[in-house]
């Protein structure tokens, strides 16, 4: 870690909370739903399934989700669902989207240190606005030099990102909850990563431990531990 000039910092879920504000919609989703259909653990993945199709088209992001809780409504209902739950659903993305921004413990005090010793930088994926909203809203975006807000995080998009800002490989360290996204890229491009699991995340972020197994990157329980790991 000696090298390490630039820290980049996923945001959902890594800075603040952001999958259990999606996991209790569901279970909102699901009580509208109960009014015409059977609940059970299909569900779930009968929207997860509307959301994979539809990521091509809305990308990721809350208002991506709304549409695919609303296509999954009228398809599970035999489209008999009524105009008024329709709007209700709607109304479940609209206080999605309103919803506090709920910092991480520690995160600030972390960021407080390391601003002294790196460049920061948040890369984050989905809706250009939202991500924006949410990061003035945490109050955090004093501590970043750079923001990157990506439509997908793959290896091609993080060597554009460290292209463009000027970044040597080399001197690149990612922070981030998700494997997928946060991690396995990063050590393709032959960068640094270090991993730090949430407790809840979203089915389409999961990997198969046997994809992991021995690969170069740390994992810490929790973001306090970071500073000490950098030998600050």
């Amino acid at each position: 870690m000696e090298n390490i000039k630039t820290i980049a910092f996923d945001a959902d879920d890594t800075l603040w909370v952001n999958e259990p504000i999606f996991t209790d919609t569901r279970t909102k989703f699901e009580e509208i739903l109960g009014r015409y259909i059977s609940i059970n653990e299909t569900l779930e993945k009968e929207l997860y399934a509307v959301e994979s199709r539809n990521l091509r088209l809305f990308g990721y992001g809350i208002k991506g989700f709304t549409l695919s809780m609303v296509e999954s409504a009228l398809e599970l209902t035999d489209y008999q669902i009524h105009g008024k739950d329709i709007e209700k659903i709607i109304q479940l993305g609209k206080e999605m989207l309103e919803h506090p921004v709920n910092v991480l413990p520690d995160v600030a005090g972390v960021l407080d240190i390391l601003e002294n010793h790196f460049q920061l930088m948040i890369i984050t994926k989905g809706d250009l606005w939202d991500q924006e909203n949410k990061i003035a809203r945490s109050g955090l975006i004093r501590y970043f030099d750079k923001v990157e807000i990506v439509s997908e995080k793959n290896p091609e998009t993080y060597a554009e990102v460290l292209r463009r800002n000027g970044i040597e490989t080399g001197e690149f360290l990612m922070v981030g909850n998700s494997v997928k996204s946060d991690i396995l890229p990063i050590i393709e491009l032959g960068a640094k990563a270090i991993h730090i699991p949430f407790h809840d995340t979203w089915a389409h972020e999961v990997v198969d431990k046997s994809e992991i197994k021995g690969l170069p990157y740390i994992e810490m329980s929790k973001i306090s531990e970071l500073p000490d790991l950098l030998g600050v």
